[in-house]
């Protein structure tokens, strides 16, 4: 079995994410992480919170706080939404670790060493009223490409154009809203892509050939335009330090690297922090994840490095960070596949951390339990296009997938069969044609179903999974056991029993999208050592893994049906269609 190393881009700290962020990252890397261990692969999921850089500083100023003190409590507040929506992190590190700290200047070092980081003095924007450097994300002003009036320093968040702050029109300070700003001279670090440039292209045309086209696409369009040298420091108070061994005077002056220069180290860094938070008595070795981990010795320490992002995030992680990895000249791994998603959108607006638009991650949770929205996340997954949450579509899946398809099966089936013969999985009959029909029908979806999560298509994986679970529904249409059970009582008995086989086979193989309604079903079934990570396709053709006299309990309703006055009260609290010129 391979080693698969996970990691979604890391939120950033400055308050509750949205499900527009949770499905471009963070879930969908749950669900492939999950389906990996139950097939047998070693598996190390990384995240952590971002909290270095401007939004860092202006959350902290906003609150009033410290903005040591923020990020510690806001790392909790996240990591709290994160354990309610079941994200099986192996570790949630914080990038102002000390080891991500550790870490970063190595690898600056080494850049340094290797002539890939040189000191420039440049032109910077200095607030007349804040009486200081302003880096890029403290400035704001209309993007010159679209023409949005809140686009950062550093880029747009409405065209996603990478910027410099003196492209900005009507630039202003983000800390007082002053427009009193000059350019002066000072002295920051670059990292010399250009020289990296032709490297970069290299790798890309080696690793790409099987990316999503949208990440090949981002990162052949950042190399057409060429890669120019980018400030890696800036001016703040928050974040990791130059080094004074290195650059004295830029240590003595308060540089820091710019955040997307740590952010992606942190990758490492929150390994290191899993490494060394191991319990007594355990050996981790995050050594063997990173470094020199793509077998090229001959050993068998090869790592299979999967990322998963939004679009926004892909310029950094396929062209940056690997410049980056490739100008240290150590054997750091690489990502092999990077799995980009496109925007969801609220009723064809943005969601929107900084204007609250949409529904967040907190508020989700309050509504309702964490399995409606991973599967309608997972199943509406931006991976080609854009989409768009409504209400109404939300209402839609949850009622007819959830509680119609799979909720009302496993509750008839068990509720049925209790009725008519007691406690435990009834005996009946030898399996028929139609039992053997079905067999292999479920083999072919589970193999479609197996094949799609290899793929890392989520929508179609879901869509598959939503297929199994109708296979279901057909079956007991078909056999009727209501019926069946007034002229042929063992016929019903052989239905039931393989229904509810059919349950237990959907408790096993719905786990990585619906975890905790998984663990319901499989727990109606007292079944010594019930402990199989995976249904093998033997089990799913013979359906027989519970054996007649199984004890069994009825679960709780495991989807309640969204009422149209559910659905009236979410729209009005939430807000329906967003102003279309948001």
């Amino acid at each position: 079995m391979a080693r698969h190393l996970i990691t979604s881009a890391l939120p950033y700290i400055n308050g509750i994410k949205h499900l527009g962020n949770m499905v471009g990252s963070m879930l969908p890397a749950d669900v492939y992480a999950r389906y990996l261990r139950q097939r047998g692969h070693e598996v190390l999921y990384i995240c952590a919170t971002d909290e270095h850089g401007t939004p860092a500083e202006l959350a902290a100023k906003e609150a009033g706080l410290p903005v040591d003190v923020f990020c510690a409590q806001a790392h909790d507040a996240q990591r709290a939404i994160y354990e309610g929506f079941a994200l099986s992190f192996d570790y949630f590190g914080r990038s102002s670790s000390a080891q991500n700290r550790e870490i970063t200047q190595r690898f600056a070092r080494r850049l340094h060493e290797n002539g890939f980081i040189e000191e420039r003095a440049i032109r910077q924007v200095y607030s007349l009223t804040d009486e200081r450097f302003l880096p890029d994300r403290y400035i704001v002003g209309t993007c010159p490409h679209c023409g949005y009036d809140k686009a950062r320093g550093d880029q747009c968040e409405n065209c996603t154009r990478v910027l410099d702050p003196t492209d900005l029109i009507d630039a202003r300070s983000a800390i007082s809203g002053s427009s009193a700003l000059e350019v002066r001279e000072t002295t920051h670090l670059f990292l010399l892509q250009s020289k990296l440039a032709g490297e970069v292209e290299a790798w890309i045309d080696a690793s790409s050939s099987d990316w999503p086209t949208l990440a090949s696409s981002i990162a052949r369009k950042w190399l057409t335009e060429g890669l120019q040298d980018r400030a890696i420091t800036r001016d703040l108070e928050w974040g990791v330090p130059v080094p004074a061994d290195t650059w004295p005077e830029l240590a003595a002056d308060g540089k820091v690297f710019y955040v997307w220069f740590d952010a992606p180290i942190e990758y490492i860094g929150s390994t290191k922090e899993w490494s060394d938070a191991a319990p007594e008595g355990e050996q981790r070795d995050w050594r063997s994840w990173w470094y020199d981990a793509d077998g090229a010795d001959g050993a068998d320490n090869a790592v299979r490095y999967t990322e998963f992002m939004a679009k926004d995030n892909v310029p950094f992680h396929t062209v940056m960070f690997p410049a980056t990895q490739l100008g240290t000249r150590d054997p750091w791994k690489k990502v092999d596949y990077v799995k980009a998603f496109n925007w969801l959108n609220y009723y064809g607006g943005k969601f929107s951390t900084s204007q609250r638009r949409g529904i967040f991650t907190d508020a989700a949770l309050d509504l309702l339990p964490a399995d409606y929205w991973r599967y309608f996340l997972m199943a509406n997954a931006p991976e080609s296009d854009d989409t768009s949450f409504t209400w109404e579509l939300f209402a839609s899946s949850v009622n007819k997938d959830l509680a119609d398809t799979l909720g009302n099966f496993v509750n008839r089936v068990l509720s049925f069969s209790r009725k008519r013969f007691g406690d435990e999985v009834p005996g009946g009959a030898a399996p028929g044609a139609v039992e053997v029909k079905l067999g292999e029908q479920i083999a072919g979806l589970l193999a479609e179903y197996e094949g799609h999560l290899e793929a890392v298509q989520f929508r179609k994986a879901a869509q598959a999974l939503r297929a199994l679970w109708s296979a279901g529904n057909s079956y007991l249409e078909e056999k009727a056991p209501w019926l069946e059970i007034k002229t042929d009582p063992e016929g019903a008995a052989l239905t039931l029993r393989t229904a509810m086989n059919l349950i237990h086979l959907y408790a096993i193989i719905s786990e990585p999208f619906i975890p905790a309604s998984a663990a319901a079903m499989r727990a109606a079934f007292d079944l010594p050592g019930d402990n199989a990570p995976w249904a093998t396709p033997d089990e799913a053709r013979t359906l027989s893994t519970l054996p007649a006299g199984t004890p069994f309990t009825l679960p709780p309703v495991l989807f309640a049906k969204i009422t149209e006055e559910d659905l009236a009260s979410y729209v009005t609290r939430f807000g329906g269609d967003p102003d279309a010129t948001a």
